[in-house]
């Protein structure tokens, strides 16, 4: 998939536009379409790395891109063009879910300690009358989870689990939108797509479960891949990183290899940087920054930062309930680089700005 570890090639879109201006600035040549538009990128930078090291970066305009590439290495240029070509290209639905405009994942935490909502949707009544408030406020799909993911987060059996969200899926099975499972366990993938999941939403990209790539591999559903660093026991314990925004798009890059070479079809995959997922606030806001990269990957993208920690470290407001702006203006960012979901626990609020984003730009 790429050549030795000491000599990798990156390309990261920037300068984006959106609207009339960026349909005329990709007639004259001066930009190219953003995973099929309607954003378009006016250049591209170009990101050098020898072994742990970002050697060197260089920002090449759009109308300049050609020549610079002919002057690479034949090596560069087969990566530099394959990722160009991820980076442009429309990308294909993942199901039922098609890309006509972001998407509004909704969570749904049965658990009695999550970091957001502290059990509020523990029972099964509250959480199935939750879930169908976030469809009538108008998710796109809704993300069950029984097991909390925060920091620190005490362990759950995985009958615990499936207590837990079974019922929940079940009690859905007439809503409009899919149901993404959130689980790290196969046993709870099976279980849940029994009951009328129809999306895998793994934090550890398939890689906690020895049985679940190949039970992925059974099953024709969309599969969400994130990042994480550790465990969520020990995940925030002084997290480090050679050069994080790097590390991550190499974590992911090979877990999309490892799926497919387990069965996987990669046009059934997503995935997901893991804001807050074993990250410092400063290795969170370097990957907010540079989301645009990891469409060199060629797979839809997914954010998560709704109501996070480090919002919270940002603008020193400790109440969860209290970061919906803060949570917004990241969702923003991460529309103005492409994200095709955002995955969020104020579903009205979410689809208003959204809303609202979609039509400045057309």
């Amino acid at each position: 998939m790429h050549g030795p570890v000491d000599n990798k090639i990156y390309a990261q879109p920037l300068g984006i536009l959106r609207g009339c201006v960026a349909s005329d600035a990709v007639k004259a040549g001066h930009a190219r379409w953003l995973v099929g538009g309607p954003s378009a990128f006016t250049m591209i930078k170009i990101i050098f790395r020898d072994g742990r090291t970002r050697r060197a970066e260089e920002l090449v305009p759009i109308f300049r891109l050609d020549k610079y590439i002919r002057e690479l290495t034949s090596f560069q240029q087969e990566e530099i063009s394959t990722q160009l070509i991820n980076i442009s290209e429309v990308r294909a639905p993942r199901g039922s879910l098609m890309w006509q405009r972001p998407l509004l994942q909704g969570i749904v935490n049965v658990t009695p300690d999550s970091f957001s909502d502290g059990g509020r949707y523990a029972q099964t009544d509250e959480a199935i009358a939750h879930a169908r408030k976030l469809v009538e406020a108008g998710a796109d799909l809704i993300d069950i989870g029984g097991e909390s993911t925060r920091p620190g987060a005490a362990k759950v059996t995985i009958e615990q689990e499936l207590d837990r969200v079974i019922p929940v899926i079940a009690g859905l099975s007439d809503i409009s939108v899919p149901i993404s499972i959130d689980t790290r366990n196969q046993q709870v993938m099976a279980c849940a797509m029994k009951a009328g999941a129809s999306i895998i939403n793994d934090v550890s990209a398939l890689g906690h479960d020895d049985r679940a790539p190949a039970y992925a591999a059974e099953v024709n559903c969309p599969v969400i891949l994130m990042h994480a660093q550790n465990n969520p026991d020990n995940m925030q314990d002084n997290p480090q990183y050679d050069d994080v925004v790097l590390d991550v798009y190499d974590y992911l890059e090979k877990r999309l290899e490892i799926c497919q070479n387990t069965g996987i079809d990669r046009e059934r995959l997503i995935i997901d940087p893991g804001i807050g997922f074993g990250k410092t606030v400063e290795h969170n806001i370097a990957l907010m920054t540079s989301l645009s990269l990891f469409h060199g990957l060629g797979v839809p993208l997914l954010l998560g930062v709704s109501r996070k920690s480090f919002i919270g470290h940002i603008t020193a407001e400790k109440n969860t309930d209290e970061r919906l702006a803060g949570s917004l203006a990241f969702g923003q960012m991460g529309y103005d680089q492409g994200v095709q979901i955002l995955r969020v626990h104020d579903v009205k609020e979410s689809r208003q700005a959204r809303d609202a984003w979609v039509a400045l730009g057309n």
